[in-house]
């Protein structure tokens, strides 16, 4: 038994830190309300919520809705599309909705935001005026859908989100809304996300910047653009999402594929890393790697984000058109729980059967005169790290003909073969052309150029 098993409340000084940080939000953000979750270990551990009407408080059956984290869902069709073998994510979009110009984009394009369209509809802000306007990709994508060449940078598009709704339409032959109620809200049991709004919901206000007034804000249907911000839903339902985006759900979508999606595609200007997956944000924050989405409509800001390696989501939705940075507070939910109980490592566990092949690859290794190690863990991965130093670190799966496939980091995709010679016993690695060797310019290796014959000496 382990004993050190996490238990599943948090202790009271953390729940009370994440009550003062909802509190600290809605009065400094003036939200008319605040509605947050934490989840942990796939539960929802925490519920909290803050609100201007005295003795009422939302609780995590109340929706909101959530803009752009509709984008997140979206993806999740299209690669359930990938993944059936109905399209490819290199496919022109053109194959699936002919004429709507846009010429050679991809889908891959599409989903990570580098295809270069407009970040909104041509005419009248679309969020706050009637769908009506809006009846064909035509209005949506307007006369010059491109503002830059495609796959050259990230450019937020809502017109490409609309795009992937309507190919989602086109291969599946039913509406985006219908897709998504039998292929995700069903099956994850996410009854409380709607494409409309459904009892109870919280009404949408904009609250005067200067004064301590407010009025509502019009709630419209989005029509063709629902697939980029349509939907309402609650933080107990989000909660339960960000768990998915990790865990994956076999009738719904697989890790692998949901890692792909938590996976850059597409960095933001300015930043070198970690930028934008499909239909998912990715940044760092207080040491570590967040993923999740905001969103935002007249009336409502939302921010769904989660740390896996903390094993720890946080949502967090107002009715307020601006004020409230809903992905600040909901990372810094997050941030509160990491910090606060650490999750347990998994306790180290040796092979139940040690892979003598492997083994033999262990230890160290030189490239030139740069001292690596390899490693190998009982999950059956390389390690491959720098000795003392910083540098280049990759993780390698094994392959069924011997070699090992780069997983991460600048080796991702790159083959790692052991190369043996006459007696058997590894010569060296070769790893993209780098070979790694016993020793540092090993002369008995095939170090490209060549080694000085007269081998390692002083001055003089």
């Amino acid at each position: 038994m382990d004993t050190l098993a996490e238990d599943p409340e948090l202790l009271p000084a953390t729940r009370r830190a994440l009550r003062h940080r909802i509190a600290v939000a809605q009065r400094d953000g003036r939200a008319p309300s605040v509605v947050a979750a934490v989840a942990r270990g796939g539960e929802v551990v925490w519920e909290g919520s803050r609100t201007s009407v005295e003795g009422h408080g939302p609780d995590g059956d109340v929706q909101y809705r959530i803009g752009s984290i509709t984008k997140t869902f979206t993806a999740v069709l299209v690669m359930r599309l990938r993944d059936e073998g109905l399209l490819s994510l290199g496919d022109p979009v053109e194959k699936y909705l002919p004429g709507t110009g846009v010429g050679e984009v991809t889908v891959r394009q599409l989903l990570a935001h580098t295809a270069g369209l407009a970040a909104e509809t041509p005419g009248e802000w679309w969020e706050r005026t009637p769908a009506a306007l809006r009846p064909e990709l035509s209005a949506v994508l307007g006369e010059r859908p491109l503002l830059h060449e495609p796959g050259t940078r990230f450019h937020y598009s809502n017109p490409g989100y609309t795009l992937l709704g309507s190919l989602v339409e086109a291969v599946r032959g039913t509406s985006w809304e219908q897709a998504l109620r039998a292929e995700v809200l069903e099956p994850l049991a996410l009854d409380r996300t709607t494409a409309g709004p459904e009892a109870p919901h919280a009404g949408g206000w904009a609250v005067h910047p200067w004064a301590d007034v407010m009025m509502p804000e019009p709630s419209e249907d989005l029509g063709l653009m629902a697939s980029a911000g349509q939907l309402w839903s609650t933080t107990r339902d989000l909660a339960r999402f960000a768990t998915f985006l990790v865990r994956g759900d076999e009738r719904v979508l697989s890790s692998d594929s949901l890692r792909e999606m938590r996976t850059s595609a597409a960095p933001t200007e300015g930043v070198a890393e970690p930028g934008y997956g499909f239909g998912l944000q990715l940044m760092d924050g207080s040491g570590r790697r967040l993923v999740g989405h905001g969103g935002s409509l007249p009336g409502f800001v939302a921010g769904l984000w989660l740390s896996e390696a903390d094993d720890v989501a946080a949502v967090v939705l107002a009715n307020c058109t601006s004020g409230l940075p809903a992905t600040t507070v909901a990372v810094d939910l997050v941030t509160i729980v990491a910090e606060a109980e650490p999750r347990f490592p998994e306790p180290w566990r040796p092979f139940r059967e040690a892979d003598p092949v492997a083994l033999d690859l262990c230890g160290p290794w030189y490239w030139g005169t740069s001292a690596q190690v390899v490693r190998l863990t009982s999950d059956g991965i390389l390690e491959l790290a720098p000795v003392g130093a910083t540098g280049r670190t990759a993780r390698f799966r094994a392959e069924s003909d011997g070699s090992w496939t780069g997983l991460n980091g600048y080796y991702a995709g790159e083959s790692l073969r052991a190369v043996r010679g006459a007696d058997g016993r590894v010569s060296h690695l070769d790893l993209g052309s780098f070979v790694f060797t016993r020793e540092p310019y090993d002369a008995q290796a095939p170090v490209p150029g060549g080694v000085d014959p007269r081998g390692w000496r002083g001055i003089g």
